[in-house]
């Protein structure tokens, strides 16, 4: 029997709505709508046009031509049992679906749905998810009052990066709160300290593969800057990251020089980093008259003002470190909000003035210097002058031996000397050698041969260079007594030289025409702990090289 064509579109149109709605479950519809659609349109015709609807909105627009057939079927069958009816009016089109929207890179922002996708490998996501609220499940206020900021994170990351963290989060005391403070950590360090992680990582080493590299809690990345190195090693020993906090030591051996040393020795002891604090010692030590004279001196605290003060191998004069002292007790009056007065000073430095060894001052330093300050009492002053000068000496509380200093090392790269009537002459030519060692050393000054023909001075500019940057030089004068001994001539300060890395000392020598020379050069000299290799300058233009000429040694500690 064949059915009427009205007939055979209704069916169609079932159909093809049931087929559309098998991807999608439908939700459960409201009580107070059945009972509404079935009182008004009766049994049969109220279900048609709903799901042909929602279909529709949801597949939009390939199920566009399908929605409308069911839809027109429907309103006929409606028609048909509920009597004429005004024509339904069109549905409005459906509206297109939205382009997807690219993947936030920001801080703080939900992904897109789509965001694996343009991520691929596991180690991209998980560093998307650092600093984002994309399924963060606890934020950290961090900072102090007035100046915090709220980062979010991910318990499971954090834990398995830190044992602080697992127990911070897992642990039999597990902190339920989603909001943590921290006011006694930098924001910046906290963010760097959410990065890396000895613990994080989607491989491990093959067994022959050697030590395994650093892995991360978000990303295998430590981006670290001298204004928070800092911090962020506070921040690592305080989470227990050594990964991190290893980072942060080199880094700071790196950069270490004069002018901060006195600085990292004191945070280096707090820290408890035994490697760091003896490259400290290294510096101040050999540069002491530079690392007291910084401002960072001015910084430390007192305890370890102490130290520096009683350390025996500081290489400075007693007055250098008098004068330092006395900047350090200022900086420490303005850190108390007291006024600047020598009684105040005294207060402050309390013991660490009677460490300065005064008495081993010359008379006329002493006099230009201590005595002038107003910070020693009258009587002090009184029997320090007694001191230097009458023969039963008083009774002083200031240590009167001199520090030992450090004792200069001398490289000697020639095996023999000599000279000849015609050799070895000065017009103010230059004479140049490079060199490089296998361990750090502080380059103080150059040994130089003098006059093979009797007592003679000689005028001298010596310079150690860098890829033709100029390190530290000297314009002085030197005698020599007409052997072939060397003479000691003295940069102003000692130069830190790497490992490594090829430096040019140069001596520029004005006086007697004729002075001995080397013969017989070495390639490679053994000082000590110290290898020292030499090649010849494009700088030297008075003959030195490698196997003869003048610099016959370089004069270094170690």
């Amino acid at each position: 029997m064949l059915l009427p064509l009205a007939c055979l579109h209704g069916r169609v149109a079932q159909c093809l709505t049931s087929l559309l709605l098998l991807a999608e479950p439908l939700p459960r519809p409201r009580r107070g709508a059945r009972a509404r659609g079935a009182a008004s349109t009766g049994a049969e015709a109220a279900p048609a046009a709903p799901p042909a609807k929602m279909a529709a909105e949801l597949y939009a627009p390939a199920s566009a031509a399908a929605a409308d057939l069911a839809n027109s079927n429907a309103g006929a069958a409606v028609g048909r049992k509920a009597g004429p009816r005004s024509p339904p009016s069109a549905p409005a089109p459906a509206p297109p679906p939205p382009a997807p929207a690219p993947p936030t890179l920001g801080n703080n922002h939900q992904e897109s749905p789509g965001w694996r996708c343009c991520r691929p490998t596991l180690r991209e996501r998980n560093a998307l998810m650092f600093n984002n609220e994309l399924m963060a499940d606890v934020h950290f206020v961090v900072g102090p009052p007035g100046a915090t900021r709220t980062v979010p994170a991910h318990k499971y990351v954090l834990a398995v990066g830190s044992s602080v963290f697992y127990a911070m989060f897992y642990g039999d005391l597990a902190e339920v709160k989603s909001e943590i403070h921290i006011p006694d950590v930098e924001p910046a360090a906290f963010l760097i300290l959410l990065k890396p992680s000895p613990a994080m990582g989607a491989w491990e080493p093959a067994p022959d593969a050697g030590p395994a590299s650093p892995r991360y809690m978000y990303s295998d990345e430590i981006d670290l800057e001298a204004d928070t190195v800092l911090a962020t090693l506070y921040a690592a020993k305080k989470y227990i990251v050594p990964a991190l906090a290893k980072a942060c030591v080199n880094f700071l051996e790196t950069s270490l020089e004069a002018k901060n040393a006195c600085v990292l020795l004191s945070q280096s002891r707090l820290f408890e980093e035994p490697e760091l604090t003896q490259r400290c010692w290294e510096v101040i030590d050999a540069q002491a008259e530079m690392a007291l004279r910084s401002e960072g001196f001015c910084e430390i605290d007192r305890q370890t003002l102490e130290i520096i003060v009683t350390r025996e191998a500081l290489n400075t004069k007693e007055a250098v470190v008098f004068e330092a002292v006395l900047n350090w007790a200022e900086a420490e009056c303005k850190r108390q909000g007291l006024p600047i007065t020598p009684r105040n000073k005294r207060h402050v430095l309390g013991r660490a003035l009677y460490l300065v060894r005064i008495p081993t001052m010359t008379l006329e330093e002493f006099a230009n210097g201590a005595a002038q300050s107003d910070i020693l009492t009258l009587e002090e002053t009184h029997s320090i002058f007694l001191w230097y000068t009458a023969t039963n000496k008083p009774r002083l509380d200031f240590p009167l031996t001199k520090r030992k200093g450090l004792a200069p090392q001398r490289c000697h790269r020639f095996q023999s000397s000599a000279y000849r009537s015609n050799q070895w002459r000065y017009r103010g030519r230059c004479d140049s050698i490079q060199f490089a060692v296998d361990r750090r050393v502080f380059i103080a000054g150059l040994g130089l041969y003098g006059s093979s023909s009797g007592k003679a001075e000689y005028s001298v500019k010596i310079e150690l260079k860098r890829l033709g940057v100029v390190l530290a030089q000297n314009l002085t004068k030197f005698m020599s007594d007409g052997s072939s001994n060397t003479f000691p001539v003295w940069f102003e300060h000692p130069v830190q030289v790497e490992q490594d890395t090829f430096y040019t000392a140069s001596a520029v020598l004005d006086g007697s025409e004729l002075s001995y020379f080397g013969q017989e050069g070495m390639t490679e000299v053994q000082c000590g702990k110290v290898a020292f290799q030499f090649q010849c300058s494009s700088d030297s233009t008075n003959g030195t090289g490698v196997q003869g000429g003048q610099i016959p040694e370089l004069i270094f500690y170690a």
